[in-house]
């Protein structure tokens, strides 16, 4: 996601969140990407159906207008975008006597997986937060010596991008030649196994500049043996971060393989914020012109287009973080929200909640 991408998803989570239905009216609906869009319409309109059911006359009025409204922008599109769609409707007055139904549309820049339909006293954005809270990429690969299965670890989504299966024969209990003839083909079938598994890893990931790390799993031996060889790209080998034993491959390997790396991810996320911190500190000891911080100052030097590195604390409100970002963005600016875990970033709030580094001076 990139960073208007970002802007315009905060905004849009941000407006929807200030909205208060009185009663179970906002309508909020999630298309999955490849999902069919009259099924989606359908299913409204027979929602439309159920609601002449209200009582209440307000509200009755209120849902089906928002229904409707929702099924004329879903019909705006010919078929499903490619990573889905969410559509909001319903009363976005805060005047009791007035009444506004608006509806809001978005493409998010992430793929939806869960198809939703809800009416309530407030939008669903869970969806759309979750998104917000994707910073890194990851590669994943499980594997023995039956299957590999490579996929992709965006903040809490696990995609899956290729299986390959092996022609390896299983090990039999026979002796002499037959015995060693058996090892010979297993070798064999194993180094051919191995030597797919890197052309993928290589197709899917040798150019993938976002991607931060690799991880790899799955039962003694195999795993070692593939990391150990040639097989794998030097230059993917360095970005491995973790190896880990597991009891399955596929589907289940890959979620596996991401709660038992909890631990590395979590490091990972912090070690990156602290070292974006920490040189901040180190610069603004060598050169005060080089830095700025708290809320004024940070905003002047942004205006001047002067900031390299912007580091802004999650204690911020949304409303704050969402106008550093837009400044940021107009600018070329590298932004980063940071945790208030680690002791660097509680520095960072008592400094104001904002820190920038400076591409020039600034007296």
């Amino acid at each position: 996601m990139n960073q208007k991408q970002k802007i315009k998803l905060r905004k849009l989570i941000n407006e929807l969140s200030s909205i208060k239905g009185r009663h179970t009216e906002l309508v909020s609906v999630y298309v999955p990407s490849g999902y069919d869009l009259i099924k989606v319409i359908q299913h409204l309109e027979q929602e439309k159906g159920t609601a002449s059911n209200i009582k209440d006359a307000r509200t009755r009025k209120n849902v089906i207008d928002s229904l409707e409204r929702a099924i004329r922008h879903l019909r705006m599109y010919k078929r499903t975008p490619e990573n889905g769609l969410a559509v909001f409707a319903g009363n976005a007055s805060d005047n009791e006597s007035k009444i506004d139904i608006k509806v809001w549309g978005i493409e998010p820049p992430e793929p939806i997986n869960t198809r939703l339909y809800r009416c309530d006293q407030t939008f669903i954005t869970d969806i759309l937060r979750d998104m917000m809270e994707t910073r890194e990429i990851y590669a994943l690969l499980v594997m023995d010596a039956r299957e590999a299965t490579i996929g992709l670890l965006k903040g809490n989504s696990i995609q899956e991008l290729v299986t390959l299966t092996s022609g390896v024969p299983g090990k039999v209990k026979a002796g002499g030649q037959s015995a060693a003839r058996y090892a010979r083909l297993r070798e064999g079938a194993l180094k051919e196994f191995f030597t797919r598994i890197g052309e993928a890893m290589n197709q899917n990931f040798l150019e993938m500049k976002e991607l931060k790390g690799i991880m790899i799993g799955g039962p003694i031996p195999t795993k070692d043996e593939f990391f150990d060889s040639k097989y794998l790209n030097n230059e993917l080998k360095k970005k491995v971060i973790g190896v880990k034993d597991l009891s399955y491959t596929g589907e289940f390997g890959l979620q596996e393989l991401v709660d038992k790396a909890q631990d590395i991810l979590v490091k990972e996320e912090s070690a990156k914020e602290k070292a974006l911190l920490q040189r901040f500190f180190e610069t603004l000891g060598k050169s005060r012109k080089m830095v700025a911080y708290g809320k004024e100052e940070v905003n002047k030097v942004l205006d001047m287009g002067a900031v390299d590195i912007l580091l802004i604390s999650e204690e911020l409100s949304d409303k704050e973080i969402e106008e550093f970002e837009e400044k940021a963005s107009n600018v070329g600016t590298t932004t980063h929200v940071v945790s208030t875990e680690s002791r660097e970033g509680k520095q960072l709030k008592d400094l104001g909640g904002v820190v920038a580094i400076l591409r020039y001076p600034v007296e």
